[in-house]
């Protein structure tokens, strides 16, 4: 029986010397890939992803986007090409036109929220203003579509007869006296 029991005890040494010998190369792998990680610095890294960041934008089905573009960018003009966005045209008064995408079912308040994310993308590329008071913005102007003002935030754009490139015109509001 002592031989059994030496069987059995070498056996269950063998067996916890190969859990360790693959804990420590599980260990060893794993400071190797975070070696890998690590041997690319992170303005290296930048460059790689915008070299295959322009190789993408240069499809046809993407060429209308800027160069410094971003993942939501591409995800609307992909969800433009499939339907499931429209493109609504902001007229400011300046006479500027501003492409908005947003989904097909969207709210005004989601044509409000797609219009900001414009403006801060357009002034992180072009620099210029840093802040604006959005509060401001809808306080002062209202969004006008064939005469009717868009007030209810809640209301889908759809149910103000809004459709694929129609345009909404930014109106300053009249003073009440």
């Amino acid at each position: 029986m002592d031989e059994e029991e030496n069987l059995k005890n070498a056996d269950v040494a063998d067996f916890a010397e190969k859990i360790v010998v693959d804990e420590i190369k599980g260990e060893q792998e794993e400071e190797e890939e975070e070696e890998d990680e690590e041997a690319l610095p992170h303005s290296e890294f930048l460059d790689i992803f915008e070299e295959g960041l322009a190789l993408i934008v240069q499809d046809p089905l993407l060429c209308d986007l800027p160069i410094q573009v971003t993942l939501e960018e591409v995800n609307s003009q992909v969800a433009l090409e499939y339907g499931q966005a429209m493109t609504v045209r902001i007229c400011k008064p300046d006479g500027e036109v501003m492409p908005i995408v947003v989904v097909q079912s969207a709210t005004v308040l989601d044509l409000k929220k797609a219009i900001r994310r414009y403006m801060e993308l357009k002034q992180q590329r072009e620099g210029g203003v840093k802040h604006i008071s959005w509060k401001y913005v809808w306080r002062t102007f209202h969004l006008v579509f064939n005469g009717e003002k868009l007030e209810d935030d809640e209301r889908k754009l759809k149910d103000y007869g809004i459709r694929n490139r129609d345009e909404v015109t930014f109106l300053k509001k009249l003073k009440k006296k």
